[in-house]
């Protein structure tokens, strides 16, 4: 009796599983994909080198995928590191103008330049820009007492479908302009939401700590429609920080964007699991 040598049964797995997603693959084709991938998600740097490959296989195989990364915690750092106190209002950080100065800082420098570069070293070719580039993202002040934090209020993705056209993958950071030319620090969740629906995209995927929504069991609902969504908010099954993810996938969803998927970005191979498996990961939200 002969064993088969684990390395030769390694290659065939691995030919069974990509034969697996060629319906996938055709389903995709051509399709754009919004990612934001959030500050606690990015991790070490074989956690970015990870993702990155997983971008760069997507722009292979002809995706056309948008990167919107936070980055509250390196944020926070660095306004410590510059002795720079934070003021909030209801929980919510008020931006001053020293406080944008430095968010701007951070998120289009240190960590937008970051992720460009990792997508680079894998292969691609990533593109680091913000929503003050070309007007991407036009913003008007979201609340008097938050200072310099923005709402999107018209959109201009032509920069981004211009990069689609020359095989550029587009890494946005969630800065906008204003009307007078103000700079507005904007959530990256709606910054994420609103490229998405500008777009008409097929999927926009929330990358967070946590493994998708979850019922009233602590269970993780793989499927549930705008209208469900609604009646766990309203019925505090949905609560907390995932209210706000939520309320960005419905708006995206009321834009024009096909399904959001809210998912656990820490997990290996998060979006190629979602995108290109039968049973994908976390949760799922469409209208049909």
């Amino acid at each position: 009796m002969t064993t088969q040598n684990p390395k030769k049964s390694d290659w065939f797995a691995t030919a069974a599983t990509l034969s697996k997603a060629l319906p996938y693959l055709q389903r995709y084709d051509g399709a754009i994909v919004v990612i934001k991938i959030g500050g606690n998600a990015m991790g070490d740097d074989a956690a970015m080198d990870s993702f990155a490959r997983d971008i760069v296989l997507m722009k292979q195989v002809n995706l056309n995928p948008v990167i919107v990364h936070g980055g509250g915690p390196m944020i926070n750092e660095m306004l410590q590191r510059l002795n720079i106190k934070s003021k909030f209002v209801n929980g919510k950080r008020v931006s001053d103008a020293a406080t944008v100065d430095v968010v701007e800082m951070v998120l289009s420098g240190r960590i937008n330049k970051r992720i460009v570069q990792a997508i680079n070293r894998q292969g691609g070719k990533a593109v680091g820009l913000s929503g003050k580039d070309a007007d991407l993202m036009i913003c008007v002040k979201a609340k008097p007492d938050l200072g310099f934090v923005g709402e999107p209020a018209k959109m201009n993705p032509g920069v981004l479908k211009s990069l689609f056209a020359d095989d550029f993958i587009p890494v946005v950071a969630p800065l906008g302009t204003g009307r007078n030319g103000e700079t507005y620090n904007v959530n990256g969740d709606t910054a994420a939401g609103a490229i998405a629906a500008a777009l008409k995209a097929d999927r926009l995927l929330l990358l967070t700590d946590v493994s998708g929504v979850k019922d009233a069991a602590g269970e993780v609902v793989t499927q549930i429609t705008p209208e469900a969504v609604a009646q766990m908010t309203n019925s505090g099954v949905i609560a907390g920080g995932m209210i706000p993810k939520t309320e960005t996938a419905l708006a995206a969803i009321a834009g024009g964007v096909r399904a959001v998927v809210i998912l656990d970005g820490r997990a290996p191979n998060a979006c190629l699991l979602e995108l290109f498996t039968e049973h994908g990961a976390g949760t799922l939200i469409r209208a049909d």
